[in-house]
């Protein structure tokens, strides 16, 4: 798992994270929470993370609204910028996974992962499969985006400037902790032989 580029995309409203990709919602548990009322303008920030080894690549700021080219775009573009920090061995040799989203099985996308990583990416109409609606194998689902809006939304947020401020402040708290990620990872092993012991079901209830 060491050399798995773990990635996903969720998008930051002014009262809570929602990822998208897996219809998966984090409620906000905070006493502080704005109670949403009519008046209040509402916004939202779409961001792209990954976690390899001990390094968090991103938050990265997404458009609005991410089809095939623009995500193209941005593994193109903003990946290899983003992967600058990690050490050149697990550059090199790193597994790059993303789930099945319409944006990620665009034709243009499937041919640039195939030549960049050749059998070395996970997701759909890849060379390795990664199993539909299982956001409780991937850390950044079942920890990172979680962990995050917990920071994010200690207090509450009123602008989407402030919003994408708090994202990476917070996020930055989380990458001073190598030995969290690693963590994080070595319970996505755990959570992988779980589900293949039950055939593929939603684990949770196993853990």
């Amino acid at each position: 798992t060491r050399l798995i580029l773990y990635t996903d995309e969720a998008s930051f409203g002014r009262n809570g994270v929602i990822n998208s990709h897996n219809l998966h919602y984090w409620s906000d548990e905070n006493p502080h929470a704005i109670i949403e009322t009519r008046h209040q303008r509402q916004f939202y920030v779409n961001v792209w993370s990954g976690i390899i080894g001990p390094y968090l690549l991103g938050p990265f700021v997404l458009p609005p609204r991410l089809n095939g080219q623009r995500y193209l775009d941005f593994l193109v573009h903003q990946l290899p910028q983003l992967l600058e920090d990690v050490d050149l061995e697990t550059r090199n040799a790193l597994i790059f996974m993303h789930d099945g989203a319409p944006p990620h099985f665009s034709a243009a996308v499937r041919d640039h992962l195939n030549e960049v990583y050749p059998n070395r990416w996970i997701g759909r109409g890849g060379p390795i499969h990664w199993p539909a609606r299982t956001p409780d194998m991937n850390p950044l689902d079942f920890f990172f985006w979680g962990h995050l809006k917990n920071l994010v939304y200690s207090t509450p947020v009123t602008t989407r400037e402030e919003l994408e401020e708090r994202i990476f402040y917070c996020a930055n708290e989380i990458r001073q902790n190598p030995e969290m990620l690693w963590r994080v990872q070595q319970s996505s092993v755990k959570r992988a032989r779980i589900c293949i012991r039950g055939g593929g079901t939603n684990i949770e209830n196993l853990l």
